[in-house]
């Protein structure tokens, strides 16, 4: 779709810092008004009211959520181009519905966020938080740690990220087992993966990496249950979106000793508050939603955002999700 007039583009909450002080940013400057909310809005009404006037959204952070009672009152409203390869906190049925494209930007920057994930899992596999937690309090602990060679790595979604985890996994020698809701021999060969049903992988894998979306079909896909059939001294790990794992059932299985620990950078809340559950466990390694938060990471969302504005402005849209 192509504007016939110059459109306004509004970054609605940039907190913290993504996009305000990006040279891409400036590229915008030829096609539209760029007005930038450096704050994060504390209300519904004064999220609207930043983008009342928007023709363009780009939301940078995802903790800025448009569902339906706030998009139904933007009327001006054509594009969302998110900074991330998720779109949860868009309601896409409604946008859909209101003719609004969503764009985001799948598997850009998969080599950060797994990278990120894999050292996640080698710090909740070395203990790495325990440790330094006890030592500063003046303690020498002894406990054991956990040798990753040779373990078994079990993928939860082998979207791009997931395929770089396996793939990482392998460097080390770690043998890779996967699910998806969609498998293929082909698939399973270009990763260099065996696909296995999901509760083999859970009874199976000494490390479970959660890299699929988060959708109505994947809301608390782990629970109890299938924490339960995990190996008991096994590792969790979830670099996708808190809400796939039941946070109640994973405080339960670290408290219990069930698992040996867990790694996470999502949570259900988000930011998550002090009395978040999973801060009071000890064999926890937490990031704050930060995986990708690199200056690579960072450059790559941002130009990879204002690319798919060009695009819809020239009326060639990508990367369209809605």
């Amino acid at each position: 779709m192509k504007l016939t007039e110059k459109p306004t583009i509004v970054v609605p909450g940039d907190d913290p810092e993504q996009i305000q002080n990006s040279p891409h940013l400036e590229r915008l400057k030829v096609y539209g008004e760029i007005v930038v909310h450096t704050d994060r809005p504390s209300s519904l009404e004064e999220k609207v009211e930043r983008a009342r006037n928007a023709d363009i959204l780009i939301n940078s952070r995802g903790s800025v959520t448009w569902h339906r009672d706030a998009l139904n009152q933007l009327p001006n409203l054509k594009m969302i181009a998110t900074c991330s390869i998720g779109t949860d906190m868009i309601d896409l049925k409604t946008a859909r519905e209101r003719g609004i494209v969503v764009s985001n930007q799948p598997g850009r920057t998969a080599p950060v966020v797994a990278e990120h994930t894999f050292g996640l899992m080698f710090a909740a596999a070395k203990r790495a938080a325990f440790f330094t937690s006890e030592m500063k309090s003046g303690r020498w602990p002894r406990k054991d740690s956990i040798m990753l060679q040779g373990k078994t790595l079990g993928i939860i979604g082998t979207g791009n990220i997931g395929a770089e985890m396996a793939r990482l996994g392998r460097a080390i020698g770690m043998k890779v087992i996967a699910w998806t809701y969609h498998p293929t021999p082909e698939r399973a060969q270009a990763m260099q993966v065996e696909f296995v049903e999901m509760d083999d992988l859970l009874r199976s894998a000494d490390v479970v990496s959660i890299h699929t979306k988060l959708t109505d079909d994947s809301r608390h896909l782990i629970g109890s249950r299938e924490l339960g059939l995990m190996k008991p001294g096994a590792l969790l790990v979830n670099g996708a979106r808190g809400d796939i794992v039941d946070t109640q059932a994973l405080v339960a299985a670290l408290n219990s000793g069930h698992l040996a620990g867990a790694a996470i950078d999502v949570f259900d809340i988000e930011p998550a508050p002090a009395n978040h559950p999973l801060l009071s466990c000890e064999q926890v390694v937490l990031t704050p939603h930060c995986a990708d938060m690199t200056p690579e990471g960072v450059n790559l969302l941002n130009e990879g955002a204002v690319d798919n504005v060009i695009a819809f402005l020239k009326g060639e849209p990508k990367n369209v999700v809605a």
